[in-house]
C-alpha cells in the first residue's frame, strides 16, 4: 500500500481516536489519561508482537533509540497535545497539531535532504493551508459546544500545541532510517509505548500531583481511553510506522496531518450541526493539494 495511503488512513485513525479521547483526557487529566492510555496500548501491541514472533527484530540499539523516540514523541509530544486539548478543545488544538507537517518538511530537508519541488511543492502548500483553514474557519458563529471553551492563558495552549507538533516531528525523523532499514512497525510501536509509559508511571510513583487522576476512572472513561487507545496508539501509530518504510518523512508528515479535516464530519456528527463554509472551503484545498502532490 502507498506510503501516502497509509499515513492518510492514520490520520483517519487519530481522527476517530481524538473524539474518545477529549472527554476522557478533561475527566482524567493529561498525564493519567495518556498513562491509561498507554497502558492498553502497550498490553495490546506487545500481545500482537508475541503472538507474530516480530519481537525478535528488536536489539539493544535499536531498542534504546526507539524509547528516547517514544519519550520524545508520546511522553512529551502526547502529553502536550492533550493538555492543549484540555485548554483549547479538539478543534483548535488541531490547527496546532497540524503544523507538524510544516516542521517534517523542514527537518527532514534538513537532515535528511528531502526536497519537495514543482507541483509537490504547490500540493504541499495547499494541503497544509487547508488543514488549517478547515479548522480554524470550521466554527459556525454563537457556537456554545463546551469543547469551544478556552480554559486557562490562551497562550500556554498555543505553547503546548505547537510543542506536541514539535515532537511529533522529531521524533518520526528519528526513527525514519530504523523503520527503512526493514524495523517490525508493531515492535517498534511496543517499544515506543512501553518507554513513555514507564516515564509515565515514574511520575506517578514519585507522587507528582501533574500526574493524579483529577476524577475516578468510570466505565465510560475507561471505555473512552481503551478506544482511543487501540484506535490511535494501537493501529494509527503503526500505520505511520509502516509508511516511514517506504516513504519519505516529510510525504508521510504531510498527508498524516489530514487528520483535522477528516475529524471535520466526525464533529458534525457530534455538534449535530454542519461545519461553516470556511471549514469545506479549506478541506477542498486540502484535497486538491493531495491531489497535486500524487500528481507530482
Amino acid at each position: 500500500m502507498p506510503a501516502e495511503l497509509l499515513a492518510a488512513l492514520a490520520a483517519l485513525c487519530w481522527a476517530f481516536g481524538s473524539l474518545f479521547s477529549a472527554t476522557a483526557a478533561s475527566q482524567l487529566g493529561a498525564f493519567a489519561f495518556t498513562r491509561w492510555r498507554l497502558f492498553f496500548a502497550l498490553v495490546l501491541l506487545w500481545a500482537v508482537a508475541l503472538y507474530t514472533g516480530q519481537w525478535r527484530s528488536l536489539d539493544v540499539a535499536s531498542v534504546a533509540w526507539l524509547a528516547l523516540s517514544g519519550l520524545i514523541g508520546i511522553f512529551i509530544g502526547d502529553t502536550a497535545l492533550f493538555a492543549c486539548m484540555n485548554r483549547l478543545g479538539p478543534r483548535r488544538s488541531g490547527v496546532l497539531f497540524a503544523s507538524h507537517a510544516l516542521f517534517s518538511v523542514l527537518l527532514a530537508w534538513l537532515f535528511l535532504g528531502e526536497t519537495l519541488w514543482g507541483w509537490t511543492l504547490v500540493g504541499a502548500s495547499l494541503l497544509v493551508s487547508g488543514v488549517m483553514v478547515a479548522i480554524a474557519w470550521g466554527r459556525r458563529g454563537g457556537e456554545t459546544h463546551a469543547w469551544e471553551n478556552t480554559r486557562g492563558r490562551l497562550a500556554v495552549g498555543v505553547a503546548l500545541g505547537l510543542l506536541a507538533a514539535l515532537c511529533q516531528s522529531v521524533a518520526t525523523l528519528m526513527i525514519k532510517p530504523m523503520m527503512s532499514d526493514g524495523m517490525d512497525a508493531v515492535a517498534a510501536s511496543a517499544v515506543r509505548t512501553s518507554a513513555s509509559f514507564l516515564a509515565h508511571a515514574a511520575l506517578w510513583w514519585a507522587g507528582a500531583q501533574v500526574a493524579q487522576v483529577q476524577h475516578r476512572l468510570t466505565p465510560k472513561t475507561a471505555f473512552h481511553t481503551w478506544a482511543s487507545a487501540t484506535i490511535a496508539m494501537g493501529v494509527g501509530m503503526t500505520l505511520i510506522l509502516h509508511a516511514l518504510k517506504t516513504g519519505p518523512a516529510n510525504m508521510v508528515g504531510l498527508f498524516s496531518s489530514l487528520s483535522p479535516v477528516l475529524l471535520l464530519p466526525l464533529l458534525w456528527g457530534v455538534y449535530r450541526r454542519r461545519p461553516a463554509a470556511g471549514a469545506w472551503f479549506g478541506a477542498a484545498m486540502a484535497v486538491l493539494g493531495s491531489a497535486l502532490i500524487l500528481r507530482g
